[in-house]
């Protein structure tokens, strides 16, 4: 980490800043995920807009292991802002997890959130699945115990009223896995939280002409109601081959957060250089489809809105 920041130091120093970052001996720093990831290009945008508008590079990707690794680095102030799940800001939030996320953050604030991971079903064209009711006795894949995609689809099940025996099989396979198992017939279906689009559906879609299933009704009401680190979200039609029609799910987002001692001018403009250009963001990303600016405020945050972000969204009449 150190020397990342000496990099970025390095640079702001040769390139100088506006008059607005002046008093910052670097830029921006957000930390993001693996650099095979979509959390890495995300945050290249992100700086991408606010390089662009500043006229100087204020503003510097970090990769990292992810959510909880950032939160980390956020709460050491090796970095300013971070991209994490809606999960964990939650938990964050509330110290209510019992993950490595160093107890209540009091001054963790948000920005904004960023696309969807839903909850996303994949079911093979001839097995019979066309609903959430289809599961039932079905042999379905809900991912390795303790992972993210094992926990929605156990929070699913039990929005519903069902337990693991009211399917007819329980697979435990990791995503790489799940499309071929799909294809080969071991099972009918996956259950998967994933940002769009997605090489785990995507393989399944053109190998065995798999379809999305949608996730709606009051399972899925329930679940957004009861836990505000889920949102709805639709995954657009067309994104994978032989699924015309847009599919709704609910799920994770990905969020991005900093921390109340940020300035706020610099939040500000950040987040103002993301919105007042919108389409140039949006079109950085396929993952970025069908994002809307007003929603990106609100859906998934659960810590209070950075100052710096508030008034931007005041000044939007979002607010």
């Amino acid at each position: 980490m150190s020397a990342r920041l000496a990099a970025a130091a390095t640079l702001a120093l040769l390139f100088g800043a506006t008059a607005a970052f002046a008093q910052d001996a670097r830029p921006l720093l957000i930390g993001t995920g693996p650099v095979v990831g979509i959390y890495f290009p995300a945050g290249g945008a992100i700086c991408t807009m606010m390089n662009r508008a500043a006229g100087a590079p204020v503003c510097a990707v970090v990769a990292s292991e992810g959510s909880a690794a950032n939160l980390e680095a956020l709460r050491a102030k090796a970095i300013d802002l971070a991209i994490v799940q809606s999960d964990w800001q939650y938990h964050a939030v509330m110290a209510s997890s019992t993950d490595a996320t160093g107890g209540r953050f009091e001054t963790l604030r948000a920005a904004f959130s960023l696309h969807g991971e839903p909850v996303t079903i994949v079911a093979r064209g001839d097995s019979g699945i066309a609903t959430l009711e289809d599961l039932k006795g079905k042999r379905v894949n809900l991912g390795l115990p303790g992972s993210t995609g094992r926990v929605s689809a156990e929070a699913l099940l039990a929005a519903m009223g069902w337990s693991l025996k009211d399917l007819g099989t329980v697979a435990e396979l990791a995503p790489e896995h799940q499309p071929s198992a799909l294809c080969n017939g071991a099972i009918d279906a996956y259950i998967l939280p994933t940002a769009h689009p997605s090489g785990a559906v995507a393989e399944a879609t053109q190998g065995c002409g798999a379809r999305l299933v949608p996730i709606t009704g009051a399972p899925a009401e329930r679940l957004v109601a009861d836990n505000p680190f889920y949102a709805f979200t639709t995954i657009p039609g067309g994104t994978y081959a032989g699924n015309p029609d847009p599919v709704q799910s609910f799920g994770l987002k990905a969020t991005v957060v900093t921390r109340a001692d940020v300035d706020g001018e610099r939040i500000y403009a950040l987040v103002k250089a993301v919105f007042e250009d919108f389409p140039s963001f949006a079109a950085q990303h396929p993952a970025f489809a069908g994002l809307e600016p007003k929603a990106m405020a609100a859906d998934g945050n659960t810590a209070p809105l950075h100052e710096g972000a508030l008034r931007y969204y005041q000044e939007r009449g979002w607010r």
